[in-house]
């Protein structure tokens, strides 16, 4: 059976079911998996500055903040172990501390020193007395306080972001996790209220989404065809909401190209109405027989497409059959008119 894209778009409109399910058969899912990217912190390192912090901390008995803050330089990743302790993200982290710290600690400030940190997690930190210092400092001291603390009283309906097994009573749930180590049905319930790999999984998402745009560039490359990449929430002449690719560029457009991917059939609805807009953009003013103004393809990855047909059968119809998957992208080039582009004849 051959795809929506090698056949004359008459065929695709006859034919429709029969070629959402040649689709959905070449669609993957890659939500198993999760791109690394730079600064991703291996267990082994992770752990190196747990045992760290539990040694300096005499197994989490006294948590006093100099002498955090002296092993955090000296081990940075300890900063990362703290973070994690306490179950915050760098923003909320920040936010904290500014209200109980006399120093404001801004979301990019907190972020640029955990990624700092993420980068090289264990070459020594030089320390010095300008704002930077100041504000992990403060952090640090903040981080020490809530752990010592615990759980304060709040009402029934509410559950407190400490309300943790390793922070529910203060430094005593800390030991005796570091003494007995850490029942497993609570580390799992937490696990499932937390997401697995969240932290991760929000640091790399635009990584994800790379996936698909590297492997159309690495096809556009490969055959020559000179193509205007956009940027994110970019404007650019002509479009309210930009394509992904222009081909050649946005003063002459002939080929658009989306990249979509998503693993949520919510998003997946929101990503085809887009498609379907660029769809009515280039017909907009045209007669019933006129050609579009440029052709519209779709490159797609994702369990979330493969969940409404009705929305799969709508992006068929705003693309003209042009729908791709990572599966057959190999084919980007031929069956579209970017083969009116090609310089270079790949082997």
């Amino acid at each position: 059976m051959p795809f929506s894209f090698e056949v004359p778009f008459e065929q695709v409109e006859a034919n429709l079911e029969v070629f959402v399910d040649e689709v959905f058969g070449a669609l993957q899912s890659d939500f198993l998996t999760l791109p690394k990217g730079n600064g991703f912190i291996e267990y082994p390192v992770f752990e190196q500055g747990y045992e760290v912090l539990k040694r300096v901390t005499e197994d989490f008995r006294k948590m006093e903040p100099e002498s955090v803050i002296e092993i955090v330089h000296q081990v940075p990743i300890t900063f990362i172990v703290l973070r994690t302790m306490l179950g915050f993200t760098p923003p909320e982290w920040a936010y904290i501390t500014t209200q109980q710290a006399d120093i404001e600690v801004t979301q990019g400030s907190v972020r640029t020193i955990d990624r700092r940190i993420r980068m090289a997690p264990l070459n020594p930190m030089p320390t010095n007395n300008g704002l930077t210092e100041k504000r992990l400092r403060a952090l640090i001291i903040t981080a020490c306080d809530l752990l010592q603390k615990g759980v304060p009283e709040v009402p029934p309906t509410l559950i407190h972001r400490l309300d943790k097994a390793d922070t529910r009573h203060g430094l005593s749930s800390l030991q005796a996790l570091a003494d007995l180590g850490a029942p497993y049905a609570m580390l799992l319930y937490e696990r499932f209220l937390g997401r697995p790999f969240a932290a991760h999984r929000d640091s790399v998402s635009e990584l994800v989404g790379d996936v698909l745009e590297t492997a159309i560039e690495g096809m556009l490359s490969a055959a020559g065809i000179s193509a205007r990449k956009t940027k994110r929430a970019e404007r650019v002449a002509g479009f309210d909401q930009a394509p992904d690719f222009i081909v050649p560029d946005e003063f002459n457009p002939q080929v658009v190209i989306e990249a979509k991917i998503t693993e949520d059939d919510g998003t997946a609805r929101d990503k085809v109405t887009r498609v379907q807009h660029l769809g009515s953009l280039s017909t907009q003013g045209l007669g019933p027989n006129d050609p579009p103004r440029y052709e519209v393809v779709a490159c797609i990855s994702g369990r979330g497409f493969k969940v409404r047909r009705e929305d799969m059968k709508k992006l068929l119809l705003a693309t003209r059959g042009k729908v791709f998957t990572l599966h057959n992208l190999s084919h980007l080039v031929d069956c579209t008119r970017l083969s009116e582009f090609r310089t270079k004849t790949t082997p």
